[in-house]
């Protein structure tokens, strides 16, 4: 099976019309990463002198420079380059879940192309890390994905339109659970479906390095000074924040940036790291990633809803043998805040949450 991979790439144009930056925000990065231009030529197989041709031509662009360089002590960016190297992550943080779509279905169509018989497992999904480790294990099964990041409800209507194999959700556990399925309930009635758990993982408060605004609890993101920044208003994420400040009676236009939004965990967590929040909630893995600290808040479930025809298919054979292995556990579990205890557990719908079936119960009577 053919793996497509898209980047997203940008550059600053000149007012003379010429691009000013080219190759040069990849180096940015490299130096950034590395800590010397040396490092940085290296990992994108530069010469040293075109490298050093490079930044001298763009600072002369630009008007600014863009890195210090010290005799023994290596490099580091000025903060016009480190801003550069932000925004170059922040753009990676929130079109990479849309490319790695679009991606996939480029995929799908390969495989189309030279195997037509070849049945497509769609898996329709809120972003998730151990979704994405999901989709490189069935890559390298050859198990043919189309695999597709949405919002919940977008998930969840297209299960019901049956435009879907798979359906990745998530929702929290304890106090909040039933709240949230309450949301999802109206859809789920109209299918007989299991679930199939993939991890659980921790939800919290992402705070800069060093957490200089001294942000502990909730109540602490009203304060005067903290910005925050928040998720699209239709994310379970969004949500299970509401349900959060509605327990500890805040109001969210209490908190400043409350309407401020991006679109994925990781977008949260660049926007946080580039200083232009000091705050914002959601999983623990992209705020290491990014060098934030993190405040755990809650632990929540992620996991598949199967209608019970596909999940009788030998494809779905496939998938569970791949989430109750030791390897595929493994990776997961090494994700920051993550928990693969109960991969691969499939339960019927009712089971796994009861809430679900006394709520069906109590609409029955009425």
């Amino acid at each position: 099976m053919f793996k497509v991979t898209i980047k997203p790439h940008w550059q600053v144009q000149a007012p003379s019309g010429e691009p000013a930056l080219s190759r040069l925000i990849e180096l940015l990065v490299n130096i950034h990463e590395t800590g010397s231009l040396a490092g940085a030529c290296a990992r994108a197989r530069l010469s040293y002198r075109y490298a050093w041709g490079m930044l001298r031509e763009g600072e002369k662009t630009l008007g600014a420079s863009l890195v210090k360089s010290r005799r023994g002590t290596g490099a580091s960016l000025t903060p016009l380059g480190e801003k550069l190297v932000w925004a170059d992550r922040r753009i990676a943080a929130r079109l990479s879940p849309l490319l790695d779509s679009l991606s996939s279905e480029i995929e799908v169509e390969f495989e189309h192309a030279f195997v037509p018989s070849e049945r497509v497992l769609r898996v329709h999904a809120t972003h998730g890390f151990a979704v994405e480790s999901l989709h490189h294990f069935m890559n390298r099964r050859q198990i043919a994905t189309d695999v597709k990041y949405r919002s919940s409800m977008d998930v969840l209507a297209s299960l019901v339109r049956d435009s879907c194999d798979l359906a990745g959700l998530h929702v929290p556990i304890g106090e909040f659970e039933a709240p949230m399925l309450q949301l999802y309930a109206p859809l789920l009635k109209y299918g007989d479906f299991v679930v199939i758990d993939l991890v659980s993982r921790r939800q919290g408060i992402m705070v800069a390095r060093g957490n200089p605004k001294n942000i502990h609890r909730m109540r602490d993101l009203t304060r005067r000074g903290v910005r925050f920044v928040n998720r699209q208003h239709d994310s379970a994420t969004r949500a299970l924040l509401d349900l959060v400040l509605a327990r500890e009676k805040i109001d969210g236009s209490a908190i400043h940036g409350y309407d401020n939004v991006e679109f994925t965990h990781a977008a949260v967590a660049a926007f946080i790291a580039s200083n232009m929040a000091d705050a914002g909630f959601g999983l623990e893995t992209p705020a290491q990633q990014f060098g934030l600290d993190y405040i755990p808040i809650l632990h929540e479930r992620y996991f598949f809803l199967c209608p019970r025809a596909v999940y009788e298919t030998p494809v779905l054979d496939r998938v569970l043998a791949i989430l109750r292995s030791n390897e595929f556990r493994k990776i997961a579990n090494a994700l920051p805040g993550y928990n693969a205890e109960h991969c691969g557990r499939v339960l019927d719908l009712h089971d796994a949450f009861p809430a679900l079936r006394i709520d069906a119960q109590a609409h029955s009577r009425e």
